[in-house]
């Protein structure tokens, strides 16, 4: 008989991973300097192992440092995989940073200046070479700073169609190269930008298919970049699986209106978290599920394990949760309520003539149609009384 506690222990299966910026944030922020030391990539990749991860991730410059000569690269990279080896995490994920170097100021690929988009795109591809190296199959791209302070710099239509042309480049590489990687593209409202272009899911979905290869081309969607907006994050991650654009997801907690806070998984948006992991659960949603969330600036690194050990906890809770919601006889009797339709209602289904002259024919009762119960009020309560364990 399988003990409860095992219900939420992390499993390779579980394909939960974290990057190394994540459990390597060192509590600095734009009001007070670090609180905890550095530690290295494979350090990280070591702490991982220990609380339980799958995976780790990486910017290009996470591991390798901007400046780094070829020598010592080369002997990171080593290392690096020695750790992943020994430890047995995977590399699913890298992804490049086109942010943190003042060079990209003004933007990368919709930088104003020529030589800036262009070596934005070497550095890519060299980010795509380090990736493809360690195992990775999926590339994330975050245009952090692809926005503005003013629209006078530029046109939006402008920087769209740049970035377009870097994206279709990047697919190109991708081609020659044999790498095999799907491009998950993330999107954000603001921060570090004042406006960025690609604000939400639904901004680069709609961007997708004007490349050469949308096929490739899938999105990333993190949890707190939509409630930053004050969006239904669910609803944008369920619009990308529909489309067969979910690609790759981060997860972590966001208060709406707020700075990007990258809180630990499910800390502040309870209900929000558990219709996430039920969706994702209810789909069979088969990707990495990754972390990309801080612990406390409080904390030590006793702590930011125990802040690693949470979100994968919290997931797995969520995850039992959600099978006991479906399992629920109450609940499903009511949504099965909410779903009666009188008999003899014709299901449009595609279009033809007659099923469109048979649809135009039909007598709907409206008044018997606002007669049948529609009970949100008490499947909500089941969900709160199944979150709150009195149920």
């Amino acid at each position: 008989m399988t003990r409860q506690g095992d219900l939420y222990e992390p499993k390779p299966e579980h394909k939960f991973s974290f990057g190394l910026w994540t459990v390597g944030n060192r509590g600095r922020d734009p009001f007070g300097d670090f609180v905890r030391s550095a530690i290295s990539p494979v350090e990280i990749v070591y702490m991982l192992a220990e609380v339980g991860a799958w995976g780790v991730n990486l910017h290009d410059n996470d591991l390798v440092p901007i400046d780094a000569t070829c020598a010592e690269r080369g002997g990171i990279i080593r290392n690096f995989k020695k750790a992943c080896k020994e430890s047995g995490l995977v590399v699913p994920m890298a992804t490049v940073s086109l942010f943190f170097h003042p060079v990209f100021r003004d933007g990368a690929f919709t930088a104003n200046d020529h030589e800036v988009r262009a070596y934005a795109l070497q550095k890519t591809m060299r980010a795509m070479d380090l990736g493809a190296e360690l195992g990775a199959k999926i590339f994330v791209l975050w245009g952090g700073r692809e926005g503005v302070e003013t629209d006078a710099c530029r046109r939006p239509d402008e920087a769209v169609k740049r970035l377009r042309q870097a994206v279709n480049y990047l697919c190109e590489y991708n081609i020659d190269k044999k790498y095999g990687y799907k491009f998950a593209l993330e999107a954000k409202p603001n921060e570090p930008r004042a406006d960025i272009y690609m604000a939400t899911i639904g901004h680069y979905l709609g961007f997708i298919p004007t490349l050469d290869h949308p096929d490739m081309v899938g999105v990333n969607p993190e949890f707190a970049h939509e409630q930053m907006a004050g969006l239904n994050f669910l609803h944008g991650v369920a619009q990308a699986w529909e489309a067969g654009k979910l690609f790759h997801i981060d997860l972590n907690d966001q208060m709406p209106g707020r700075y990007d806070q990258d809180l630990r998984f499910g800390s502040v948006s309870l209900k929000s978290a558990f219709w996430l992991v039920k969706f994702l659960e209810d789909v069979k949603y088969e990707g990495p599920r990754h972390f990309d969330a801080h612990a406390y600036r409080t904390e030590d690194y006793e702590g930011v394990k125990q802040f690693a050990r949470g979100c994968m906890r919290t997931y797995l809770v969520f995850r039992e949760k959600s099978r006991q919601w479906n399992a629920d006889k109450e609940i499903q009797a009511l949504l099965k309520e909410t779903s009666v339709s009188a008999n003899g209602t014709p299901k449009p289904g595609r279009y033809s003539r007659r099923q469109a002259a048979d649809l135009l024919a039909h007598h709907f009762d409206t008044d018997a149609i606002l007669k049948r119960k529609l009970p949100y009020e008490r499947l909500d309560q089941l969900t709160v009384d199944i979150l709150a364990g009195v149920r």
